[in-house]
């Protein structure tokens, strides 16, 4: 793996391994021996790879792991906007590696990527004591697990050969100008105008899962904190904090939709 000239000149390391159990796990493990960052850290395979919720990420060498440690990157109640800061870099890289794919990519709330409407890449910000976050980066380039929850699918299946490693080269400029934009939290209103732009499912019927239940209806928007604003049924509307939308276009009626 190897940084991109943008990513060098603004002082971000990396340490690249051939495997770890995580490259989460590694990079939240050099901030507690004093690691102050920004350090990629990436594997070219995975033991222990994870996703939210506790699940497991499939690590089939040729896909791209790769984290992002940050240390005072902002206050931590901003931590959560690096999920749509590391969304919109993933999609720039795809679209500048791959640009044929740009009218199939979408980001789906909160923390997943899209491609033909199926699972590519996802995003796990993981916080530290001392102020360091990790951003953990994992896409599938050249193949995707069979058996998930949402339908998946990888770069090589579209038709872009793409490698893990000329995806991460670019990826680390388009983070670093992302973060840039997003200036500690202070901008995040621009980043939310461009994450609604790539949104998959706005102003459509979505299922959204919620702790351990399910809640139906129109994806409306995103408030100034990434909380989802849902229009049920009955006409009620929600701001979901932490839930995943686990269906898009699910036939339903939404009170006050035209």
């Amino acid at each position: 793996m190897q940084l991109d000239p943008k990513a060098l000149a603004a002082g971000v390391g990396l340490s690249a391994h051939e495997s770890l159990v995580s490259t989460n796990a590694e990079a939240l493990a050099r901030a507690r021996c004093g690691e102050r960052g920004p350090l990629w850290v990436t594997a070219e395979g995975q033991s222990g790879g994870r996703g939210r919720r506790g699940r497991t990420w499939i690590s089939e060498p040729g896909n791209l792991f790769a984290s992002l440690l940050l240390t005072e990157a902002s206050p931590p109640e901003h931590w959560p906007e690096l999920a749509f800061v590391a969304a919109l870099a993933i999609h720039d890289a795809v679209v500048e590696c791959a640009p044929g794919l740009r009218a199939q990519l979408a980001i789906k709330w909160p923390n997943d990527l899209l491609l033909a409407e199926r699972k590519f890449s996802g995003i796990l910000i993981e916080g530290e004591g001392q102020g360091a976050v990790v951003v953990g980066i994992g896409v599938n380039c050249i193949n995707h697990p069979s058996d998930t929850m949402y339908p998946a699918t990888d770069l090589a299946t579209a038709g872009a050969a793409v490698s893990a490693q000329t995806l991460f080269s670019v990826l680390s400029a388009k983070m670093v100008e992302r973060l840039a934009q997003w200036s500690a939290g202070a901008h995040f209103f621009t980043i939310r105008a461009d994450w609604l732009a790539r949104a998959a499912g706005r102003g459509q019927p979505i299922r959204v899962r919620v702790a351990d239940h399910d809640l139906v209806g129109r994806f409306d928007d995103i408030d100034a904190q990434g909380r989802l604003l849902l229009s049920l049924p009955d006409g009620a509307r929600k701001a979901i904090a932490a839930g995943e939308i686990v269906e898009l276009a699910e036939p339903l009626h939404v009170g006050g939709a035209r």
